[in-house]
């Protein structure tokens, strides 16, 4: 018999359908990371979310009045945004220890951890990878070397300069630059980093974000998505219906956006006070697992 636990669970992972979406709109995401569940409940800031639906058609630009710029999106509420790790459906039910299973960036992890790199899990390669998942408060910390790990990793070692490999183009003026490859974005001026990096989720498979150079052409604060009636706080378009904004919910899913670049709601508020209309956006890269 299966317990509510393992029911609950396997529900998990089942991605849950803005309404008025048809189900093969949204397939299962491809490779092992299909496979994967979030290990620990997320708590009551969000239920079993793992898709939150952004707008895919431009919206009607217009003047946004005094009263509705002077109104702050509402805060979110505490652990919305918590790092919650995708492990084996196994492991979360049986609440393990030290995972034996082989993630599906075991070699990206092991050699950020400067372990031994031939992409198998071994009983020291779940300690230190766990001694690394509790440092940086990562549940739930039983050494898998999962997307939301490896996403910590790529942030950290991106921190001291971003754009070490010369990804994004440098200008005189403000550029967004949204890596998609590590699920980063920053904002450069020159060569001097004026915001992040700071972690972030692209579009899906069926809905990537569209690559190359764009331009902030419409800002609101308080938008709200005309096809799905959801929040998009601080949304700053930059590509049709695309655009930067805060999401009340993980942005470390398996599954991407709808196109939109998510952020946290702290960051797509700092993000609101660095851009103004006309900036520059760059994009380049593929979503991992697209």
């Amino acid at each position: 018999m299966f317990s509510v636990r393992t029911v609950a669970l396997v529900l998990a992972s089942v991605a849950l359908l803005p309404l008025g979406v048809p189900a093969r709109a949204v397939p299962p995401p491809p490779g092992p990371e299909g496979l994967l569940v979030p290990g620990v409940p997320p708590g009551p800031s969000q239920p079993w979310q793992i898709d939150t639906p952004d707008q895919v058609l431009a919206p009607k630009v217009y003047e946004p009045t005094a009263s509705e710029d002077a109104v702050e999106p509402r805060d979110a509420r505490p652990g919305t945004y918590a790092l919650v790790e995708y492990v084996p459906l196994d492991d979360a039910v049986t609440r393990v220890l030290c995972s034996a299973r082989t993630g599906p960036y075991q070699r990206g992890v092991e050699r950020w951890l400067k372990l031994k790199v031939d992409g198998k899990q071994s009983a020291a390669d779940c300690m230190a990878i766990r001694a690394f998942q509790q440092k940086q408060g990562i549940k739930p910390a039983i050494g898998f070397a999962g997307p939301v790990t490896w996403a910590r990793m790529q942030l950290l070692a991106a921190r001291e300069n971003p754009n070490a490999h010369k990804k994004c183009p440098v200008r005189t003026g403000r550029i967004a630059c949204v890596d998609l490859d590590r699920q980063l974005t920053w904002v450069q001026k020159g060569t001097k980093v004026v915001f992040g990096p700071v972690p972030m989720r692209s579009g899906r498979v069926v809905h990537p974000t569209r690559t190359g150079w764009h331009t902030i052409y419409w800002r609101h604060k308080n938008h709200v998505s005309t096809l799905y009636n959801t929040p998009m706080p601080y949304a700053q378009f930059f590509d049709g219906g695309q655009a930067f904004h805060a999401v009340y919910g993980s942005i470390h899913t398996t599954i991407g956006s709808m196109g939109c670049v998510n952020l946290t709601l702290g960051d797509a508020r700092r993000l609101w006070g660095v851009l103004k209309k006309g900036d520059r956006v760059y994009v380049w890269g593929h979503r991992p697992g697209t």
